[in-house]
C-alpha cells in the first residue's frame, strides 16, 4: 500500500499552524464595568454583577518579544526612602481660579487628568478656554477625535479665544500618530478629547472598547511621566454617570474630575473626586454662557437669590464642600398619598438616606408619614452627599407636613443619629462663619460645635436631639 508522506506531513503542518493562530486570538467576553473577562457571553458579570455588559472582543496573546512596552519602560534602581529627596509637585495656574480650587491650586507638571461628564456639559468649552489661558506661556497641543479643526475653530471664536501660536490643534484617533505629534511638537501639555475615540493598532478591538480605553490609557500615562508633560484626557460616561469603560481607567490617572449640574440650568459644578497632589470633593461652580462658562465667585448668595421667606417646605442647609462652605436651599413636598406604598423622590441627594430620616421622624417625634408622598429637592442642581444635611431635610419634611414655615433667616447643619441625636459635624466654625457674612440671625448647630466666642446680632442654638430642634422651630 503506497502513502504519500508529502500530504501527510503537510495536513500536520496545517493543522499546527490553525492551532496556534487560535491560540494566539480568541473570542472572549469583557465586562465595560470592571473588566474582568469571561470565555462565553452571560447576562451577568460574575465579577462585579453588573447586567448586560459583556462585550465581545479579541485576546490578543503577545509574544514576549513583541512587547508593546518595550519603547516606554526605563530601568529602576532600589533605593532606601531615607536616601529620596521629597520635592514640591510644581504647578502651573490654569488663569481659572475655580478650575485651580478643584485641582488643589494648579495644574501639576507630569500628571494625568480624567474628565467625565455628560454630553453637552461643558467638558470641551471649559478645555479649550483654559488651554486658551495656558499657551501664553505654555506650547499645547489639543486632539480631537470627534470634531473637526474647523468646529473647534468655531467654537473658539464663539468664546471669544483669541488665535495663539502656541495652541496647536490636531483631528486623529491614531494613538501612534499622535505619538508622534507629541514627539514632534514638544509641547507642555495635551489634551485629549476624547479617551473613547482613541485607539492602537496593537489590539484588534474597536475604540472605545474596555481593552482599547485601558491601554491607550496606560501609554499615555507612561508618556505623561517620561516626559513631564501634563495629559488631560476627556471620557464619556454611562448611564448612571461613571466613566465609560473598566474602573481601573480611574486608577491609572492622577485626578479625576466630574461635571455636574443639569442641563437645564445655567450652573455647572465640576468636582474632583480622586487627587494625589491635591484634596478630594473641592468643587468649582460655573455659570454657563453664550460665552462659555464662567467663574461664580459666591454662590452661596447665587443659590439663595430665588428664596423667598415664610414659605412651608424650605430649609435653608450650611453644607461644606471640601474647603468651601455653601448655603443651599432645600425643598420638600409633602402630601395624602393615593397609592400605597407611597412615593419617595429625592433630588440633590441620596434616596436611602431620605427613607432612614422617615423612618427616624416617625420613631423619635411621632410624625405619621406611612401614608404620604414625600418629594424632597436640593435648589440649583448641588448634589449634597455628607450627613450634616439631615437636620436640613427633616425641618423641611416637617414644615411641609404641618404647613408651617420655620422662623425668618434661619440656617441649619446636622448629622442625625438613629436613636435622634445630632451629631458632631466638621468644621462647624467655617459653616457658622460663611452664614453670618450672608445675613442669617439664627443657625442651628450640634452642641459639641458651639462657638466659644459669642457672635454679635445672632442666635446660635446648639441641640442634642430632634426633640429640641422640633421645639424651637415650631
Amino acid at each position: 500500500m503506497y502513502v504519500d508522506l508529502s500530504d501527510i506531513i503537510m495536513a500536520l503542518l496545517l493543522h499546527i499552524l490553525k492551532s496556534f493562530t487560535m491560540a494566539k486570538n480568541k473570542i472572549v467576553y469583557e465586562c465595560s464595568e470592571c473588566g474582568e473577562k469571561h470565555p462565553k457571553w452571560q447576562g451577568k458579570c460574575a465579577s462585579c454583577g453588573s447586567w448586560n455588559c459583556l462585550i465581545e472582543t479579541i485576546f490578543e496573546d503577545y509574544p514576549a518579544k513583541n512587547n508593546r512596552f518595550d519603547g516606554l519602560t526605563q530601568t529602576s534602581q532600589v533605593v532606601s526612602l531615607s536616601h529620596v529627596e521629597a520635592q514640591d509637585i510644581l504647578r502651573k495656574n490654569t488663569g481659572i481660579s475655580e478650575l485651580d480650587r478643584v485641582l488643589g491650586g494648579g495644574i501639576a507638571i507630569g500628571s494625568v487628568i480624567l474628565i467625565g461628564g455628560d454630553p453637552g456639559i461643558g467638558k470641551s468649552t471649559l478645555l479649550l478656554q483654559t488651554m486658551d489661558q495656558l499657551s501664553k506661556a505654555n506650547k499645547v497641543l489639543y486632539v480631537t477625535g470627534e470634531e473637526s479643526i474647523q468646529q473647534v475653530a468655531l467654537r473658539a471664536n464663539r468664546l471669544g479665544v483669541h488665535s495663539n501660536d502656541n495652541l496647536r490643534l490636531m483631528a486623529e484617533i491614531g494613538l501612534s500618530q499622535i505619538i508622534k505629534a507629541i514627539d514632534k511638537e514638544s509641547p507642555q501639555i495635551v489634551v485629549i478629547d476624547s479617551i473613547q475615540t482613541t485607539y492602537t493598532e496593537l489590539l484588534q478591538s474597536a475604540p472605545g472598547s474596555v481593552a482599547q480605553v485601558r491601554e491607550c490609557a496606560s501609554i499615555l500615562t507612561r508618556i505623561a511621566k517620561q516626559k513631564h508633560i501634563t495629559i488631560i484626557m476627556v471620557g464619556h460616561v454611562t448611564k448612571d454617570g461613571s466613566i465609560a469603560g473598566p474602573r481601573v481607567l480611574e486608577h491609572i490617572v492622577d485626578a479625576v474630575l466630574y461635571f455636574e449640574g443639569e442641563q437645564h440650568s445655567n450652573f455647572r459644578m465640576l468636582r474632583g473626586v480622586k487627587n494625589r497632589f491635591g484634596a478630594v470633593n473641592e468643587l468649582g461652580i460655573f455659570a454657563m454662557t453664550d460665552k462659555g462658562l464662567r467663574e461664580v465667585n459666591n454662590p452661596s448668595a447665587l443659590f439663595l437669590s430665588s428664596h423667598r421667606s415664610k414659605t412651608p417646605g424650605s430649609c435653608i442647609l450650611i453644607t461644606q464642600e471640601g474647603t468651601r462652605p455653601l448655603l443651599v436651599e432645600v425643598q420638600a413636598l409633602v402630601d395624602q398619598s393615593h397609592i400605597m406604598p407611597p412615593k419617595r423622590l429625592a433630588v440633590g441627594m441620596d434616596g436611602y438616606r431620605l427613607s432612614m430620616l422617615i423612618a427616624i421622624m416617625q420613631r423619635h417625634i411621632d410624625l405619621k408619614l406611612f401614608d404620604q408622598d414625600i418629594f424632597l429637592n436640593v435648589v440649583g442642581g448641588v448634589r449634597v452627599t455628607e450627613p450634616a444635611v439631615d437636620l436640613a431635610v427633616t425641618l423641611a419634611i416637617i414644615s411641609s407636613y404641618k404647613n408651617k414655615a420655620l422662623p425668618e433667616k434661619l440656617a441649619v447643619c446636622g448629622e442625625i443619629g438613629l436613636s435622634g441625636e445630632i451629631r458632631t459635624i466638621q468644621k462647624g466654625q467655617d459653616r457658622i462663619k460663611e452664614a453670618v457674612k450672608l445675613g442669617f440671625e439664627r443657625i442651628i448647630v450640634p452642641k459639641a460645635n458651639l462657638p466659644k466666642d459669642k457672635i454679635p446680632d445672632v442666635e446660635i442654638i446648639a441641640v442634642q436631639n430632634l426633640s429640641e430642634v422640633i421645639n424651637y422651630c415650631f
